[in-house]
């Protein structure tokens, strides 16, 4: 089951389900296409925009589990 941790660059979680977009803009990050989105990790984004990344990881990995089902 592929799941993402808050150590991974945010380019790299997208290229494992690009679905993961939409999930992270929900949350308020909607800087996923910008240059630092290629380099930047997603706790490190996640400071940026004041958000919890502990709980968007879960929400992603939850969102991936699903996905796994169908």
């Amino acid at each position: 089951m592929a799941q993402v941790t808050k150590d991974m660059i945010i380019a790299d979680m997208i290229s494992i389900d690009r679905g993961i977009i939409a999930i992270l803009m929900n949350s308020g990050m909607h800087c996923v296409g910008c240059p630092s989105a290629q380099g930047e990790t997603l706790e490190e984004a996640s400071i940026v925009h004041g958000l919890d990344a502990d709980e968007i990881v879960s929400e992603i990995n939850s969102y991936l589990a699903e996905s796994e089902k169908k």
